[in-house]
């Protein structure tokens, strides 16, 4: 959800129950109120993270319990065309495991799953600091619906219990030999494969990538191998990649 016009220029607060609890949350109050210093009568603009933008006039600028009165339901606050789902292993270094969620978010992802593969280095994630930069970037790129972040899961759970009318795995292998076949297949290109305004998941793999074995387990789920692009990428650039590749082929 994105808003035109003025709008645009203005403050953007978070508050989940904005629609029956006027009050922005104690970290949001005191942003707007020691921060920003806003006072009685500004005009700010509220999501709430389902869907839902308002504009509001403060009423009552206290900075742990900042009030609100709600003037105006804003147009266009509705879901985009198309779903996406990227489920990715966790990087090493966590800071960029933070970059792709912050990334993600700004260009249109709707669910996040950290997944655990056999070659994964990271197998433990704060969900609670990954849902503030989601709550950060949705607010910088004034989105109404924000990620569904998902709890971390092994691969093999995360691989059957995602539905999608599209389901990809990206991947470098040009031969993939399991114990059980060899499987040679020329990939095509994502942004070939992607149909508009569709329901898509998509498989990013580790550093280390997707061991053969899981490439199998994934095709045999039926998720349909897929290129990126010439270049080898890193986890957190290639789950950008595909996550603007969606974005760009529903524009």
């Amino acid at each position: 959800m994105l808003i035109e016009g003025s709008y645009r220029t203005m403050t953007v607060f978070y508050a989940p129950d904005a629609t029956f609890s006027n009050v922005l949350p104690e970290e949001e109050s005191q942003h707007a109120i020691k921060v920003l210093r806003l006072q009685k009568g500004d005009k700010i603009m509220v999501v709430d993270g389902k869907g839902g933008c308002f504009l509001a006039t403060i009423t009552l600028p206290e900075s742990r319990h900042c009030e609100f009165e709600i003037s105006e339901i804003l147009p266009d606050s509705g879901n985009t065309n198309y779903q996406l789902h990227i489920a990715i292993a966790p990087t090493k270094n966590i800071e960029r495991f933070e970059w792709f969620i912050e990334k993600a978010t700004e260009i249109g992802v709707h669910e996040i799953t950290p997944i655990i593969c056999r070659f994964s280095e990271r197998k433990i994630v704060k969900p609670e600091r990954l849902e503030k930069i989601i709550v950060a970037a949705s607010k910088q790129s004034i989105k109404a619906n924000f990620p569904l972040l998902h709890p971390l899961c092994s691969y093999e759970e995360a691989i059957k219990k995602i539905s999608a009318e599209q389901k990809f795995i990206a991947h470098c292998y040009d031969e993939v030999e399991t114990n059980t076949c060899i499987r040679i297949k020329e990939k095509k290109l994502l942004k070939n494969l992607v149909r508009k305004s569709s329901k898509v998941a998509i498989l990013i793999g580790p550093e280390g990538d997707f061991s053969p074995d899981e490439v199998e387990k994934a095709i045999e789920e039926g998720y349909e191998p897929v290129s990126l692009g010439s270049s080898r990428l890193r986890t957190e650039t290639a789950g950008m990649i595909a996550c603007a590749t969606v974005a760009f082929v529903n524009q």
